[in-house]
């Protein structure tokens, strides 16, 4: 029998390393505590050591969807490193699953789809960040979302003995949310963490796809209807966010970024017709499955009719901000933070800039869009040790 001085060492526990060099916004101090699993087993036991202490915790995959504060984090950081892709098979004709670890990069997923004529996530090449993270936000670009092709998830809940795997459908997926999804100033609607993500692709081989959705129709340039090989509209895409300043580049500050740091605003129709005509904007598929709930004691043996529910639109942050009149390339006096010179809604870290710095630029740029326009932006990174 081991003696208890004889255990074997904890592998998954290191030295912390600063989270500004682990981040692509380039912030954070080390935190108190880090451990790194690059195998599910490890992953879980990390996290079963973590909770058997009750220390604060969480995840760093990527790192490219995190803010972090100037002030080391009093808990446990733990990274996940996992990687790797399965083929299965799909009930639907035509279809392929893939199964794919949690620390596995999101965008060579993207290339290896794309590279095998699996359609469903090639207009989101290029997202930063790793794939268990993708569900968490439900990443998307030019219209195209990780729900559409999302299963199913395998994830372990705080404190639970052994991981389960979960449909998609219940982790309420909405735009950039789930129910797993850290909000700046809420509490997270399930606490857990995801080992695996499972996805459902179209098998279009080198035929292409027909593009019928309209943000990536006007991104790509199309005009008709004809099928489009996957690896061209990738290769687009790529082109497009590097104009944007949305591709990691060492030698690029513009991409020393969280990506869109404020959300897309989503607005009542009636909000939006107050808004200037010129601001871009795009109808949010209504909830088709709203329940009317009506209390017993009211209930008079008629069910009233349902009244058309006002429509939800969704208008460009990066207008707002721009006709705010805050400018591709914007600094507040002597700070090292600066709006992207190509982008607006991307805060980037020109040079060794403070979370502090980057906070006060995006509480100026939030004071603004309200004052011009009565929006108030929503931040979309996870914020750790940092107010706005």
């Amino acid at each position: 029998m081991t003696s208890p001085d004889m255990a074997s060492p904890d592998v998954t526990q290191i030295t912390p390393l600063p989270l500004r060099g682990l981040t692509t916004l380039r912030t954070g101090a080390a935190p108190e505590r880090m451990r790194e699993a690059s195998t599910t087993a490890e992953l879980i036991s990390a996290l079963h050591s973590v909770w058997k202490t009750h220390d604060e915790w969480f995840v760093l995959g990527g790192g490219s969807n995190l803010f972090a504060g100037d002030e080391p984090f009093d808990g446990t950081v733990v990274r996940i490193l996992t990687s790797g892709i399965e083929e299965l098979p799909s009930p639907h004709e035509g279809r392929v699953r893939l199964r794919v670890q949690a620390g596995h990069s999101w965008d060579d997923l993207v290339a290896y789809a794309v590279e095998r004529g699996y359609a469903g996530v090639e207009a989101m090449s290029g997202i930063p960040g790793t794939v268990g993270a993708a569900p968490v936000q439900n990443v998307g670009a030019y219209g195209q979302e990780i729900q559409e092709t999302l299963v199913e998830v395998e994830m372990i809940d705080e404190g639970a003995d052994a991981p389960v795997v979960v449909p998609a459908a219940e982790l309420e997926l909405g735009f950039r949310t789930s129910v797993l999804k850290h909000h700046y100033g809420e509490a997270q609607g399930r606490r857990a963490v995801i080992l695996s993500v499972t996805l459902d692709l179209a098998v279009t081989g080198d035929a292409g796809r027909v593009i019928r959705g309209e943000q990536l129709r006007r991104a790509l340039g199309l005009e008709d209807f004809e099928p489009v090989p996957l690896d061209w509209v990738r290769t687009r895409i790529l082109q497009t966010r590097a104009a944007k300043g949305m591709l990691l580049d060492g030698s690029d500050p513009d991409t020393f970024s969280a990506g869109s740091f404020f959300q897309n605003a989503i607005v009542p129709e009636r909000i939006a017709r107050g808004l200037p005509p010129e601001c871009p904007r795009w109808p949010v598929e209504p909830d088709l499955d709203t329940v009317t709930v009506i209390p017993l004691e009211t209930y008079a043996g008629l069910t009233p009719r349902a009244g058309r529910p006002e429509g939800l639109v969704k208008v460009s942050a990066a207008w707002l901000i721009e006709n705010s009149g805050i400018r591709k390339g914007f600094r507040l006096p002597r700070s090292r933070a600066g709006v992207s010179t190509k982008h607006a809604l991307a805060l980037t870290n020109r040079g060794e800039a403070t979370a502090g710095e980057l906070g006060e630029l995006a509480r100026f740029i939030q004071s603004r869009v309200h004052a011009e326009f009565g929006l108030l932006l929503q931040p979309e990174p996870v914020l750790v040790g940092v107010e706005l």
